[in-house]
């Protein structure tokens, strides 16, 4: 019997048959529900008002990483500290209108202006109609010192994303303002405006600092009422033009006409941090592998006292940051160190724009050449109505975008250890939610270093008050931390780095 069994096992060695490793899995199971409860109790607590970028209860929760950081004895990559400091600049509108002949339209009413630089008083600007802004329409219409009207497919949030290559297009032919407008119901663009000022209302962050020699470079969005005040023209006519043959220049039947507005802006500066723990490696030291969450997020409700705690947004994602930081230096102090370097990383900023991981980036601590991999934790303590009464799973986006062989070490250490669902559904870069773009992975890949998003679904607490601890379920939060675990020891003990093979 043990010689049939000892020959059985060669048999599987040599097929390439992998086998749990124990090792692996004894630092794996320091991942525990309790501790993942305890810590995410804290960082979730009212106390910390939401952890809103830049204030008080963001700055306690960068204090207690901090700390835990300094208990695992991980070095502070940046001049000996945790802290990664940087300033935002923050943004309220304040008085902001368009004029239309004697017509008047304010701000977050007919327009809602996207932008930091104020206009210095009124400017006058003759408006021109560019249809989608494409090329082709840019080539035969002057848009030298004016007001350039584009038109957009739908109102969406995605829309100025998908309109910034066209909006600087007409810029770089000399368009001083932008205005756009969108094709659709035109009683949808009220609520809409209502949603945009409780996003931009009180104040918007950016990386960027005002450039007070230049008061044109925002963005309006105009409801339809307002095109057609200013070429008197229904607009069932702009949205026709759009869509023919810009070879016989169907835009320049449209008669130019004047706009005047005012911008005015209150700006201030908003300090904040990152926060980096860093774990040397051995032979392979010089490389590294990231792994992310945000720590911040959208504060207190307007109008209320009501603490929105991201317990799961992304109090889950830091929890099990530090939980994963805590197996691995307890790995290193008992022999068992990684090759490569890991760099645990809790970043700010990212509700209000993926800040802190952008400016990692921009200002990396350790060349971005030499980082193998990002995983990024944002969500993953919650199950989404999708899955109520199905296994246990973990949407997984962005595995297979640049490396193949990143994408098949989650797959083959998860089918080893963890066995969760792995749900591909938010990884087409087609759906609707955009996931692969909004998360801080996303700063990652931009920059070809390949990266995995995991992900537990949009559910119904989303960016609420009740998003609270009480809805974690802290034995799947540990499952899943594990299976980003089991990766990361793969990725950072393996004798080659993984290849980017897709760009």
């Amino acid at each position: 019997m043990k010689k049939l069994f000892f020959g059985f096992t060669i048999i599987i060695s040599q097929l390439g048959f992998a086998q749990p490793n124990q090792i692996t899995s004894k630092y794996a199971n320091l991942i525990t529900a309790d501790d993942l409860r305890e810590n995410l109790s804290i960082i979730a607590a009212d106390a910390l008002e939401g952890r809103y970028t830049g204030s008080r209860g963001q700055k306690m929760a960068a204090s207690f990483i901090n700390n835990y950081f300094e208990t695992l004895e991980l070095d502070g990559p940046v001049k000996g500290s945790h802290y990664m400091p940087f300033e935002l600049s923050s943004t309220v509108p304040g008085d902001i209108y368009m004029k239309v002949g004697t017509n008047r339209y304010n701000n977050f009413n007919e327009i809602v202006y996207f932008g930091q630089s104020e206009s210095a008083g009124e400017i006058s600007l003759e408006a021109v109609f560019a249809g989608k802004a494409t090329d082709a329409d840019l080539s035969y219409l002057d848009v030298k010192d004016k007001a350039v009207v584009i038109l957009a497919d739908e109102l969406s949030f995605n829309m100025l994303g998908a309109l910034r290559k066209t909006s600087a297009t007409a810029r770089e032919k000399g368009a001083r303002m932008i205005l756009i407008v969108a094709n659709g119901k035109p009683e949808d663009f009220k609520p809409f405006a209502d949603q945009l000022k409780g996003y931009l209302g009180e104040g918007a962050l950016s990386l960027n600092k005002p450039d007070p020699n230049n008061p044109n470079k925002g963005v309006f969005l105009v409801n339809q009422t307002i095109v057609t005040k200013i070429f008197n023209t229904p607009f069932e006519k702009f949205v026709k033009a759009a869509s023919e043959d810009a070879t016989k220049k169907p835009l320049a039947k449209f008669k130019p006409s004047r706009i005047v507005y005012k911008v005015s802006i209150e700006t201030k500066v908003v300090k904040s941090e990152n926060m980096l723990g860093y774990l040397e490696g051995s032979d392979k030291k010089d490389e590294l592998i990231v792994i992310s969450a945000h720590f911040d997020h959208i504060g207190l409700n307007e109008g209320d006292d009501k603490v929105n705690n991201g317990a799961d947004d992304d109090g889950s994602g830091t929890v099990t940051v530090l939980q994963l930081a805590k197996a691995f230096a307890h790995a290193k102090k008992d022999g068992h160190g990684p090759r490569r370097s890991i760099l645990f990383m809790t970043v700010t900023g990212e509700e209000e724009g993926l800040f802190g991981s952008e400016y990692y980036v921009t200002h990396p601590v350790f060349p971005l050449e030499n980082t193998v991999a990002d995983l990024n934790i944002d969500m993953i303590g919650r199950k989404d109505p999708q899955h109520n009464g199905k296994p246990d799973y973990v949407y997984i986006i962005g595995s297979d975008k640049l490396s193949t062989e990143l994408h098949d070490i989650n797959e083959r250490n998860n089918k080893l250890y963890t066995q969760l669902d792995f749900d591909y559904t938010y990884n087409d870069q087609n759906h609707p939610e955009k996931l692969y773009y909004r998360s801080d992975h996303w700063n990652f890949a931009k920059n070809n270093v390949p990266i995995i998003f995991y992900f537990d679904g949009i559910h119904e607490d989303y960016h609420k008050p009740s998003d609270e601890v009480s809805k974690i379920d802290f034995d799947l939060l540990a499952k899943r931390g594990k299976a980003v675990f089991y990766t990361a020891w793969e990725l950072v003990n393996r004798d080659t780095r993984i290849t980017v093979d897709k760009k």
